[in-house]
């Protein structure tokens, strides 16, 4: 599995990201998954890249499970929509459903 955390310096919340999904990697049994962190810069990169939709941005074998239609790429803090409502990063509940949608099956 291919996982990379985007995020720009400026970003409080991209540490949070960090921690909920080394938690979540754990609890799918996928602990030794490298995180590749990405910093990005400036808004040209951003665009460049294109799947920097706000920091912090989690990709998951090269898809954003949480893409909201419409959202542009760009240097702004990302919100994501929680059970407990509107937070900067997604919970480790979240990140363990969308990884395991992501690992590959075993027999």
């Amino acid at each position: 599995m291919d996982v990379s955390l985007l995020y720009f310096d400026g970003c409080p919340s991209w540490h949070d990201a960090e921690r909920n999904l080394l938690a979540a990697l754990a609890e799918v049994g996928a602990p030794d998954v490298v995180v590749h962190r990405q910093l990005v810069d400036t808004v040209e990169e951003a665009e460049r890249v294109g799947s920097l939709l706000g920091s912090p941005t989690i990709l998951v074998n090269g898809r954003d499970p949480f893409a909201v239609l419409g959202a542009t790429p760009g240097l702004s803090c990302r919100v994501y929509r929680t059970d407990a409502g509107l937070a900067g990063v997604p919970t480790v509940a979240q990140l363990r459903e969308a990884l395991a949608a992501q690992a590959p099956h075993r027999p």
